[in-house]
């Protein structure tokens, strides 16, 4: 899984690069001083490196939780991200991290104290908030070598009162099947038509093994949420989106439901060229070629209607305070 390792020097004795060394001993091991000597540098090839990913050990000096765009949000008043990752093993070829980053390597920031200690201050001086992660990453698909998951639950199982969103497409159900579960913690599965996943989704759990993994977490007590972003279009997507409803909700417990949201498919508009350039030929980026305020997204007609339909087919099978539309950015 993981051939060669950056490791930064000056955490080279840091008990969590130890440990992750310890499970890849095979691995060839490179020192450098700070990650970005390796992960910004110029002329690197996304495609190929997506092939043979290296893992860089990184230290994270500042900007551990940042505010959530404007919009953003599950029902907090106060809403808030922080990525212990860059990267994601999927290759889904709508996602805005192939065109963000000059490299594929993952970047794993090993001092996560930082990161629960800026949690810990928020949370003590603000009511109503929420944290998500998996925006830069996925939160469970590299669990197996950064433990993150089974890291942070105790920190929000001492915060209650605040909200916590894991954004996934893995079926790594380990760590949340060893941890009794927690109704702050929500397990928020992205979601698209099978049709769309097969074309797309290349690494990721198809859709059917994620429905499985979504009746898992419910069974066992974990809050859930539906995550239908971005929205894909293509001239079938009604048949499509309506056919994913209906294998999602023949499965989930709507009662038990935590929460549901959609967005459209959007990129801003460097990531847009950046992503343009590394499939020429994609017909899903040449029909999302109109700008938004600074995004490249859907003609607003097409936009609207793909959203007015499949909002309107959702909201057939949750009730309407359980639905958060995403229109960020």
């Amino acid at each position: 899984m993981v051939h060669t390792i950056y490791i930064e020097e000056a955490i080279s004795e840091h008990p969590r690069v130890q440990d992750i060394c310890d499970r890849f001993p095979k691995a060839v091991r490179i020192p450098c001083g700070r990650y970005g000597e390796v992960f910004n540098r110029r002329s690197q090839n996304f495609r190929l490196q997506k092939q043979w990913p290296a893992l860089i050990l990184a230290n994270k000096h500042d900007h551990f939780v940042l505010g959530t765009p404007e919009g953003y949000g599950i029902g907090s008043s106060r809403n808030y991200y922080f990525s212990h990752m860059l990267n994601c093993p999927y290759d889904c070829r709508y996602c805005f991290l192939q065109g963000m980053y000059q490299s594929a390597h993952y970047v794993l920031f090993v001092n996560y104290e930082d990161f629960q200690f800026e949690v810990d201050r928020i949370v003590n001086i603000e009511n109503d908030t929420c944290f998500f992660t998996g925006y830069d990453c996925d939160s469970l698909a590299f669990e197996s070598v950064t433990s993150f998951t089974a890291d942070f639950l105790p920190l929000f199982q001492k915060n209650s009162a605040a909200l916590f969103e894991l954004r996934t497409k893995s079926v790594n159900l380990k760590p949340l099947l060893a941890h009794p579960p927690l109704p702050n913690v929500i397990v928020a599965y992205s979601l698209t038509p099978a049709r769309i996943g097969e074309q797309y989704e290349d690494k990721a759990p198809p859709l059917r093994r994620r429905i499985e993994a979504i009746k898992q977490l419910q069974d066992y007590g974990w809050p859930v949420g539906l995550r239908f972003d971005p929205i894909i279009f293509n001239s079938g997507y009604r048949e499509d989106y309506t056919r994913l409803y209906e294998e999602v909700f023949s499965v989930v417990d709507v009662q038990q439901l935590h929460s549901a949201s959609m967005g459209p498919f959007r990129l801003p508009k460097a990531v847009h060229e950046t992503v343009v350039k590394l499939y020429p030929k994609e017909k899903l980026f040449a029909a999302a070629a109109y700008s938004h305020g600074g995004m490249i997204s859907y003609q607003e007609e097409i936009e609207s209607d793909m959203l007015k339909f499949c909002e309107a087919e959702l909201l057939k099978r949750i009730p309407a305070d359980k639905y958060f539309p995403c229109r960020y950015g």
